[in-house]
């Protein structure tokens, strides 16, 4: 059976070459791929997973004191049964929090990246999912680097494109399912928005990938994060790097009956960049798939009023 693969990042320094052919090959397959090796503290995973369940046992009245109608959940905390995949009838099985990148409040993106929000009733949320952002940022970034070699790019072509991206971090708990066949699935199959998404923390099972009209599950082993293309990726490789259709179904068994958390990290270029397909994938077989230029931010708020979030 065909099964995502995973790669050691630490190859990018000692074996680059072929860590390079891998990666890509992997992403152009799947869209999807599993990077060990990172270096992201396990105390920093564990630490900030344990202070998000504290912050999601909150009763319902203190969580929504942190929900700010009419954003589109940007900070803060959105509720269960709000945001819908893309063409689907039925809402989300998930709450969810947002935290974004901290920038000066004098910043030309001051007026599309809110401040955080940050929950006084778990002190040490703001400590964890600030340091889980900086790090799966960090890691994001090295990952775009090996993605722009294998197409032709500068390593660092992606360096100054997302320094300031309107990047997300989102701590999600789906609740246990408590009644038998619920129509709803805790994340409807939908292909994401940004660039890319490490997701930390996917060993619960739930989460599979369309491969060839079949759905691949996906769980990971050891310190391993699963790390896909978003739909602005696919645009500026023109289509290259597929955005993969991908849910997070409910548990066939006794697992249903549990809670879920996971934790994505939604990697996203500065809002002013412009992603228009890059000559380097533009070729006679390949031609460029996009006539009209978008903004970034312009293509974000057109995402978000399909997923019903504003």
């Amino acid at each position: 059976m065909k099964h995502v693969p995973t790669l050691d990042i630490r190859r990018y320094e000692s074996d680059r070459e072929a860590f390079v052919a891998e990666l890509g090959a992997a992403y152009r397959q799947f869209g999807f791929c599993c990077i060990s090796g990172h270096g992201i503290a396990r105390d920093l995973i564990d630490g900030s997973y344990d202070a998000f369940k504290r912050f999601f046992a909150l009763p319902t009245e203190t969580k929504m004191k942190y929900h700010v109608p009419g954003t589109g959940g940007a900070r803060g905390y959105t509720p269960f049964k709000v945001e819908t995949a893309k063409d689907s009838q039925f809402a989300d099985l998930k709450e969810f929090w947002h935290i974004g990148r901290e920038i000066p409040r004098d910043s030309k993106f001051a007026d599309v990246m809110a401040p955080n929000l940050w929950p006084s009733e778990v002190p040490d949320f703001k400590p964890y999912g600030y340091g889980l952002y900086e790090a799966l940022d960090d890691l994001g970034s090295r990952v775009l680097r090996a993605l722009a070699l294998h197409v032709g790019l500068p390593e660092r072509y992606f360096d100054d494109k997302t320094d300031q991206g309107n990047s997300i971090l989102r701590p999600i708990h789906y609740p246990p399912i408590t009644q038998d066949n619920v129509p709803n699935e805790r994340a409807g199959a939908h292909e994401d928005i940004n660039f890319i998404t490490l997701l930390v923390g996917a060993s619960a099972e739930g989460l599979e990938v369309l491969s060839d009209g079949q759905w691949l599950p996906i769980t990971t082993e050891g310190d391993a994060i699963v790390v896909n293309i978003g739909d602005m990726l696919q645009r500026l490789s023109n289509h290259v790097y597929p955005s993969t259709s991908h849910r997070v179904v409910n548990p066939k068994n006794d697992n249903a009956r549990k809670p879920r958390y996971s934790v994505p990290y939604f990697l996203h270029p500065n809002p002013d960049v412009v992603l228009d397909p890059v000559p380097e994938c533009i070729t006679a077989e390949n031609p460029s798939r996009y006539e009209n230029s978008i903004t970034s931010h312009e293509y974000l708020l057109q995402r978000l009023r399909e997923i019903k979030l504003i």
